[in-house]
């Protein structure tokens, strides 16, 4: 197979109308679809589906943006070229930071200005769309506008992440683009050494293995810190801590949620979500700080956010204390670190690369596995256990309608069954349940350290993220990472830090009760009621515990892959 490079400078060469046909895609076809969920007649026969469909937009400048991944980084070098090629329509696909994605959206949706065509964004942004109304609903737009460019062969059923993309009405807002986990990521290779398996089991008093909560992640974490192995001085844990928008997310994710704050049920907890925000039955947030029913400075988030700062600080690369989450990620495949109790598999693309010897065996088989992250102290059964980013593409109703179906026809080509599994194996991020079950992953299971056995297990669909509590995910976003940077910093403790972040959300809440734009889903603010008359109702939020650190407790791997199938 040719190069990414190669082919998108090949295919360069070809873009625009002149070549806007089946030559095109057969030379892409040729060059880059060495597996596929579809055969080859098939390939084709998609292919011609988005040569007709672009008929009509040849020649048209069209920019759409997303975060900066692998996944995001193989369409914009090699399938927006392709696209291009073959349909003759001009696609510009910019990949910026996460944060300036948000920006960017939020400056759409207030302005009415048509920044880009299309937007790659975070399902965590359902709770938004389906309130503003200011993104397309996906289920109307195939059934009527956009009708004449909707692929016949998309098989929505065929995503695994259109429960999380789906809003309480029904409607369909985003079509997943990438999706990944968090996980633990640890080093097998150690924890199955025997030397280093007698001596934690001699100091602790239980088996070296997954750590299942808290307390027994803080013993390993501990154990390998300042250890040499392999003449490396090791780490016992990863993480990052820089004042970013990155830093929010760490703890909206799911931090928060593993640590035991929110109610149980799934996706994210009803009536508290894991960004402490409460509904009403009618969907409405009702508060934030514990004196609404909100859970965002109760004592198993002041919990939360006072564990990470100390293992930060005692257990982790000193630089890390400086580092986004895009500088964090791959740290671990340089090969001093023992464990990382919230990693996302995003970064696998990074850990099976060529830069990743140090983690790699001979073979190419990996020194280190995935498994679920352990949770806290104040976790309950049923409560979430992990998060799942589903990055999803947005098409906004300021966005004209011809520059909307030829980015939706971009948007179905990078998610198209032709690419979708060489797209995965490029990037590691799956959205297709063919792309999962494909020959090609079974071939490659051995090499990618649990991901395909997590993705092919029932157990992925306990992963969830953000859900429709959150009103307005740009504005409230910033408050997480600006507020939980100053306990960081020491410049505010824990509780100082979350009580001034409740605060601030139910302020931004208020403002959009007063002025009315989300309607009958928008916020009807709580009255304050002392802290106790809530403490003392069932379910989150919840007062601090006697003790916060229990028995440790640890599983192997092998019984834990177990449950998996």
């Amino acid at each position: 197979m040719k190069s990414s490079t190669a082919l998108a400078v090949t295919l360069g060469l070809l873009a625009g109308p002149a070549f806007a046909d089946m030559d095109a895609a057969k030379k892409f076809l040729d060059e880059e679809i060495e597996r596929s969920a579809l055969s080859r007649e098939e390939q084709e026969a998609e292919m011609q589906f988005f040569i007709d469909a672009g008929e009509a937009f040849k020649g048209m400048d069209i920019k759409v943006v997303s975060e900066t991944i692998t996944t995001h980084e193989y369409e914009a070098n090699v399938l927006a070229p392709a696209f291009t090629a073959i349909t003759g329509i001009n696609i510009t696909h910019d990949l910026i930071g996460e944060g300036d994605v948000v920006e960017k959206l939020q400056t759409q949706m207030q302005s009415g200005e048509n920044i880009y065509d299309a937007y790659i964004n975070d399902s965590d942004l359902i709770g938004t769309h389906w309130r503003y109304k200011q993104a397309r609903s996906l289920t109307d737009w195939m059934a009527n506008e956009g009708k004449d460019v909707t692929n016949p062969g998309l098989d929505l059923d065929d995503y695994i992440g259109l429960d999380f993309t789906t809003s309480p009405d029904g409607e369909l807002y985003q079509l997943p683009d990438q999706q990944f986990a968090n996980l633990y990521w640890f080093r097998q290779d150690w924890f199955t050494d025997p030397e280093l398996m007698a001596e934690f089991k001699e100091k602790y008093g239980y088996d070296l293995g997954v750590p299942v909560n808290w307390s027994a992640y803080e013993d390993i974490a501990e154990f390998f810190t300042g250890r040499t192995i392999d003449g490396v001085e090791v780490f016992g844990n990863m993480d990052y801590g820089k004042k970013d928008p990155s830093l929010g997310w760490r703890y909206t994710d799911a931090w928060m949620s593993m640590a035991g704050m929110g109610d149980v049920g799934e996706p994210n907890g009803l009536p508290v979500d894991e960004w402490g925000i409460r509904v009403n039955e009618n969907s409405q947030p009702v508060g934030s700080c514990v004196t609404r029913g909100g859970a965002t400075n109760d004592a198993a988030a002041v919990y939360a956010i006072s564990k990470s700062i100390e293992w930060l600080e005692k257990y982790t690369p000193p630089a890390a204390a400086g580092m986004t989450f895009g500088e964090a990620g791959p740290v671990p495949a340089q090969g001093a670190i023992a464990q990382q109790m919230f990693w996302y598999t995003a970064f696998t693309a990074d850990m099976v690369n060529e830069n990743a010897t140090a983690v790699l065996n001979d073979d190419g088989t990996p020194k280190w596995r995935m498994a679920p992250s352990p949770h806290g102290a104040y976790w309950k059964d049923g409560q979430k256990v992990g998060y799942q980013d589903v990055g999803s593409w947005t098409l906004m109703e300021s966005t004209p309608v011809d520059r909307a179906k030829a980015a939706w026809l971009y948007a179905q080509f990078v998610t198209s069954k032709t690419v979708d599994v060489e797209k995965a194996h490029a990037g590691l991020t799956f959205i297709r349940e063919s792309t999962i079950q494909h020959e090609s992953f079974t071939e490659r299971a051995p090499k990618l350290g649990g991901l395909v056995e997590f993705y092919r297990s029932p157990a992925r669909t306990a992963w969830s993220p953000t859900g429709t509590n959150v009103p307005d995910y740009p504005k409230l976003a910033q408050l997480w990472w600006q507020n939980i940077g100053d306990a960081m910093s020491g410049a505010k403790t824990p509780q100082e830090a979350l009580d001034s972040l409740c605060a601030e959300q139910e302020k931004v809440m208020e403002r959009l009760e007063r002025a009315g734009v989300q309607g009958d889903l928008g916020p009807k603010m709580n009255e304050e009621q002392e802290a106790s008359y809530w403490l003392e109702q069932p379910g989150s939020p919840v007062a601090k515990l006697d003790n916060e650190d229990p028995e440790p407790e640890t599983i192997s791997y092998e019984e834990l892959i177990k449950s998996w199938q």
